[in-house]
C-alpha cells in the first residue's frame, strides 16, 4: 500500500508502506543481509530518505524495498540545492533528521556530514563511482551531452564540436543550458586550456544566444516539447527518460563528456544506522539500478544495461571527463559560468 503525506517542514513527503507483504527471500535479494535487517527491524522498522530523484521514479523504487523488508520509507523529495541546505541547517542544530541522501551533489557536503561506510555491493559499481573517502557512492552516471529536438534539427546539421555551435546563428534563441551547469564548464577548461575554452563559449554566446534555464529536466522537457531546438549541455539520463516517454528529442556527445554522480550517502547522525546502511546497500543493488535505468537512468554497474542500450560504450568514444568539485571549487566555477553567460 502506498501511503502519501506532507513532511513537517513543508516538502513533499511521502511514506511508502507494506501491509501485507513478507519480507522477501534472501536468496532473490543479493544485498539484503538478515542480520543487518534483524538490527534494522530492532531501530524501529522505518527510515528516512532525502532524495532530489522525481517522485515517478523514487516512489516505486522505494516500494521494492519496503516489499523486501517490510521497513517503512519517508521520501522526502526537493531539489539538490534545497536539499544540501537543508541538511547543513539540521547538522548544526545536532538534529537527527534524515538516515540516507541521494543526490548530484553529495559529493560537495561538508565531509562531518557524512558517515564514512564500506556497503558490499560497492564492489560491483564502477571505481569512479567509489569516493576514495568512502563516504558516497554512484547511484547512476551523470554524462553531460549536448541533445536536440529531432522535429527542428536534422542530425546532419549537428555540431561535431563545441566550436561548431558558432556557425549556427539561425538557432539563436533557441539554445538552452542550465544555469548551473558549472561542472561541465570545469571538463570544458579541462579539455580546451582556458584560454580556448573561453573564446570557444564566448563565440558559441555571441551566435546562439544561449537561455540559461533553471532546472535540467525542465530544459529536457522543453527541448523534447521543441520550446528549445537544442541543449547546449544536459545530463543525458534525462534526456533519455524524455526520449523514452515519446519525446523527439536525442543527445549526441562531443569532446569532453562531463561526468559526475547521482550518489548515495548516509547521515552520520542517522537516526536508524543500520537501517541506513542496509538501503545504502540496497541503492547499488543489481536490482535498484535496473529499475532506475527503465527510466533513462546510467548505471554504475557494468552489469546492468543502460536503456537505450549502448550509451556508456557512446559516451566513452569521446573524452570522459570526472568532474567532483569541492564546494569551494563550485563556487568558483559557477561565478565563471556566470561570467561568460552573463546577460543571456
Amino acid at each position: 500500500m502506498l501511503h502519501r503525506e506532507l513532511t513537517r517542514a513543508g516538502f513533499a513527503g511521502l511514506v511508502l508502506a507494506s501491509c501485507c507483504v513478507a519480507p522477501a527471500a534472501a536468496a532473490d535479494h543479493a544485498w539484503l543481509d538478515q542480520k543487518l535487517l534483524a538490527a534494522a527491524k530492532a531501530e524501529g522498522g522505518e527510515m528516512t530518505i532525502y532524495s532530489s530523484t522525481n517522485e515517478g521514479e523514487g516512489l516505486p523504487l522505494w516500494k521494492l524495498f519496503t516489499d523486501a523488508t517490510g521497513i517503512k520509507v519517508d521520501y522526502v523529495r526537493a531539489s539538490d540545492a534545497i536539499l544540501m541546505s537543508r541538511m547543513t541547517l539540521e547538522y548544526r542544530a545536532n538534529k537527527k533528521a534524515w538516515d540516507i541522501a541521494q543526490t548530484a551533489t553529495i559529493n560537495k557536503m561538508p565531509p562531518q556530514e557524512l558517515l564514512q561506510y564500506d556497503p558490499p555491493e560497492a564492489k560491483n559499481i564502477a571505481p569512479e563511482a567509489r569516493d576514495p573517502q568512502r563516504r558516497w557512492y554512484g547511484v547512476y552516471a551523470n554524462y553531460n551531452a549536448p541533445d536536440y529536438n529531432t522535429r527542428h534539427v536534422r542530425a546532419a546539421d549537428l555540431p561535431k564540436t563545441y566550436e561548431d555551435f558558432a556557425k549556427h546563428p539561425e538557432w539563436a534563441g533557441h539554445v538552452a543550458i542550465d544555469g548551473t551547469d558549472n561542472e561541465w564548464l570545469k571538463a570544458m577548461f579541462d579539455f580546451y586550456g582556458a584560454d580556448k575554452a573561453t573564446r570557444i563559449i564566448e563565440d558559441i554566446v555571441a551566435a546562439v544566444k544561449p537561455v540559461v534555464t533553471d532546472g535540467h529536466l525542465a530544459a529536457a522537457r522543453s527541448v523534447g516539447s521543441g520550446e528549445y531546438w537544442v541543449g547546449l549541455n544536459q545530463y543525458v539520463n534525462l534526456t533519455m527518460n524524455v526520449k523514452l516517454a515519446g519525446g523527439p528529442i536525442d543527445t549526441f556527445a562531443l569532446d569532453p563528456v562531463a561526468l559526475f554522480f547521482g550518489a548515495v550517502g548516509v547521515s552520520a547522525k542517522a537516526p536508524h544506522p543500520n537501517t541506513a546502511l542496509l538501503a545504502a546497500n540496497f541503492m547499488l543493488s543489481k536490482q535498484c539500478e535496473a529499475f532506475l535505468a527503465k527510466f533513462g537512468r546510467i548505471p554504475t554497474r557494468p552489469d546492468v544495461e543502460s536503456n537505450p542500450p549502448g550509451i556508456v560504450k557512446a559516451m566513452h568514444q569521446k573524452k570522459v571527463v570526472t568532474v567532483l568539485l569541492t564546494p569551494q571549487e563550485e563556487g568558483k566555477w559557477q561565478r565563471k559560468f556566470n561570467e561568460l553567460f552573463k546577460g543571456q
